[in-house]
């Protein structure tokens, strides 16, 4: 907010008392308009009203925006945090561009913070009701050309041609929170938002406690959306590198329909009867069993038809005899079996289970889908991710299926077009074991690979192929030693994640060992952060995504895949970047599995990359999922700053850890960002996030946050950080020896074959 002196405040306030409303009622400019309390600043087409109001029955006052012609329906508040006690304030705009609500007794209560200047700002509330901020200079008055935008900050409720969802350039997320109660309109806790990291679906959230969702995108619509959404508007998404968001526009321009978010912990649909005179919900939820997310447990289906609504999905049995009928998790039928011709088991007109575990391949159809399901052990059931024309894309799920709803009918008719699911109970024993006999043996079919059909694909291993050395030597050959080679190929054929590097073949033949994996065009994360000529092509918005993804991954090695993994040397050069820059976690040379109830080991062998290993894995030789929280917290300094932490040094002999602790105790944070981004990124988002990365990287391993928190704090504004304490290995005189060191340079082998 831009700085006001005491007599500046002042004497702007009596100013703005002694002069006359402009006569263009729905702009106001610095020198010629401003709206006091209790008069009313109005849409050309006098549909919206922007005036200082009071909800209800509160005392407080607030900036608002409203329908003109329909009672107590409030939109948007500006002020939510920062009440008006006394009805003296008034809305003016700065000679920069800033909207400001002064009061004559507190200042300026609330400002726009707009950070682009205008020569001659003008702002205006449009039809849509988008108050908006433009400069006059450029005559424009369209919501494309405007410098600062009401529908960018939106509070309860979500207008035609509103976005819910991310704008990925700038790092920044639009959605719904409702109204803390109906007399209080600050923040509450219920909030409505658009889930991105496999596909798109909305989320009705409490804090971070999922209460429902819609299921995701299918190219038509959201996976659970009931087919009046489609006729009284047109559902969009919009999908492309600058951003991800959720729309919609009304097919019949006089019809009202808006979204709204509830402090009850619902979110509804509501139109206006011009007849009734009164809005009606045509949406409501959750307020049946079956919206309420993951209401059934694992491996059930919630039905809206049947009573009771909960039963096992086809295949699948309770999991405890007593109480079959209550909510509670179903396992696979020992008897049920994935043989030739009734190994799968197709259920229509299904909202797709949650997408926690999962793998995504747009460019497969249900076909080829089924048959690499079959090929993984873990695949619990497939699925097309669009059911537009003849279906298209794959999605598998590895995990329990959650949150699994049968279809509404209506008539005798399904109430929204619904996907297929098709379920794998169980493979049959003799297949599965010998698929997997089959990548540990290397035998030299499918999976296993000859030498000279390899070589062929490389051009006889030539220079022009090779694109970097790693954990087990270079290339083309190993380095490090077959154990490392034998553990990469075990763990990676296991673990299916759309942030993990995918394992295509392998092959041991005349003393060569060699791993084919699937072809990253964009090589490694470290080539673009610390390559003067990249780094500039690696935008925010992309980091935000990349530092997203690898967190997801490296939560599905901890605590979703069969077994629990330790990665032990994460680090830029191990995270490759596919043509959509969706990071991948690779080289599991070095990695270790945990049975279910395991938490720690120790090693004499202290393997992994120094600048990136937690103080009592390499003092000590002790790890945990701890010691890959602590390099995701490296690996996340580094990203911000484009700094690589194994070569920082400056006059103090602090390493990046500790050059960051300092910024941060003397509340300089953001001069740790890259200054190339400092123009995109947002101030919150980056504190938050140096926040998070130390206390990934604080010295005791119990201090650290588990993944699972740090997504939460990543990704959830909402969320109160506790602050963090001195990181390990802050100065250079910390350092240790390890005896079997990564190189940090690509560690993985990528062919592609010709």
């Amino acid at each position: 907010m831009e700085k006001l002196t005491v007599f500046n405040i002042f004497s702007s306030f009596v100013f703005l008392f002694s002069i006359q409303l402009s006569k263009a009622a729905d702009t106001i400019t610095p020198a010629s308009s401003f709206i006091r309390d209790g008069e009313k600043f109005v849409s050309s087409s006098e549909r919206f009203e922007l005036g200082f109001f009071s909800p209800r029955k509160s005392r407080y006052r607030y900036l608002g925006i409203w329908y003109k012609q329909i009672p107590d329906t409030v939109v948007w508040v500006a002020n939510r945090n920062s009440p008006i006690i006394e009805p003296n304030a008034a809305l003016t705009i700065s000679n920069n561009g800033n909207l400001v609500i002064l009061n004559l007794t507190n200042g300026a209560i609330w400002s726009s913070n707009t950070s682009r200047k205008a020569e001659n700002p003008v702002a205006q509330l449009l039809d849509t009701g988008n108050l908006i901020v433009r400069d006059n200079f450029s005559r424009s008055a369209s919501e494309g050309s405007c410098l600062w935008q009401s529908f960018d900050y939106p509070s309860d409720t979500l207008l035609a041609g509103m976005k819910l969802g991310w704008d990925l350039k700038n790092g920044v997320e639009r959605y719904l929170t409702s109204w803390r109660s109906a007399d209080d309109p600050s923040p509450g806790n219920i909030t409505n938002r658009l889930d991105i990291h496999v596909l798109p679906e909305l989320g009705l959230y409490n804090g971070s406690q999922k209460l429902s969702r819609s299921g995701p995108w299918n190219g038509i619509f959201f996976g659970a959306a009931p087919s009046y959404a489609s006729i009284l508007s047109e559902p969009i998404l919009v999908d492309n590198e600058d951003e991800i968001y959720y729309s919609y526009e009304s097919y019949n321009n006089p019809i009202i329909a808006i979204l709204t978010v509830n402090p009850s912990g619902t979110v509804q649909r509501l139109i206006w009867h011009e007849r009734s005179n009164g809005w009606a919900a045509v949406h409501l939820a959750p307020t049946l069993f079956c919206q309420f997310y993951g209401h059934c447990g694992g491996n059930r289906v919630c039905s809206y038809e049947k009573t009771p609504n909960c039963e096992c999905l086809k295949g699948f049995k309770p999991k405890s005899q007593h109480n079959q009928t209550r909510p509670g998790s179903c396992v696979r039928s020992e008897s049920a079996d994935c043989k030739s011709g009734d190994r799968f088991i197709m259920v229509d007109d299904i909202k797709l289970p949650d997408l926690l575990n999962v793998s995504l391949n747009k460019s497969m159809n249900l076909k080829e889908c089924e048959a690499e399901c079959l090929k993984n052990r873990t695949c619990r059931a497939y699925a097309n991710s669009e059911v537009t024309g003849r279906g298209s894309g794959c999605l598998m799920w590895y995990g329990d299926l959650i949150d699994t709803t049968k279809a509404k009918f209506h008539n005798g008719q399904p109430m929204a077009r619904e996907a297929i699911l098709v379920i794998c109970p169980s493979f049959s024993s003799g297949g599965a074991s010998y698929y997997f006999m089959h990548i540990l043996s290397m035998e030299t079919k499918t999976q296993g690979k000859s030498l000279a059909s390899v070589s062929a694909a490389t051009n006889n291993f030539g220079v022009e192929n090779k694109l970097g050395e790693g954990g087990f030597g270079p290339v083309y050959k190993s380095g490090q030693g077959l154990e490392e080679f034998k553990n990469e190929i075990k763990l990676t054929a296991k673990l299916q994640h759309r942030n993990l590097v995918r394992l295509l073949g392998c092959c041991v033949e005349q003393g060569e060992n060699v791993l084919i994996y699937e072809y990253l065009p964009n090589k490694s994360l470290d080539s673009f952060l610390f390559d003067t000529t990249k780094e500039g092509l690696l935008g925010w918005g992309a980091r935000i995504r990349i530092i997203e993804g690898i967190a997801q991954g490296l939560l599905y090695l901890h605590q979703y895949s069969r077994l629990r993994v330790i990665h032990r040397d994460l680090k830029p050069s191990n995270i490759l970047l596919d043509s959509n820059m969706i990071p991948k976690i690779s080289d599991f040379g070095l990695a270790r599995m945990f049975g279910g109830d395991e938490l720690q080991s120790n090693t004499k062998r202290i393997v992994g990359t120094y600048g990136y290993m937690s103080p009592e894995y390499a003092i000590h030789g002790f790890f945990s999922i701890k010691s890959d929280v602590f390099s995701f917290g490296v690996l996340l300094l580094e990203t911000l700053s484009s700094k690589r932490s194994t070569r920082f040094f400056n006059t103090n002999s602090l390493t990046l850890l500790g050059h960051a602790w300092n910024l941060w105790k003397d509340d300089r944070s953001w001069e740790l960002m890259d200054p190339k981004l400092q123009c995109e990124a947002s101030y919150p988002i980056v504190k938050r996030y140096i926040n998070v990365a130390l206390l990934c990287v604080q010295e005791n391993a119990a201090d650290r946050p588990t993944m699972s928190e740090v997504i939460s704090m990543l990704t959830n504004e909402f969320v109160n950080l506790p602050s963090p304490q001195q990181p390990g290995f802050s100065s250079l005189k910390k350092s240790v020896e390890t005896v079997a060191r990564s190189m940090n340079r690509l560690t993985l082998s990528v062919m592609d074959a010709r």
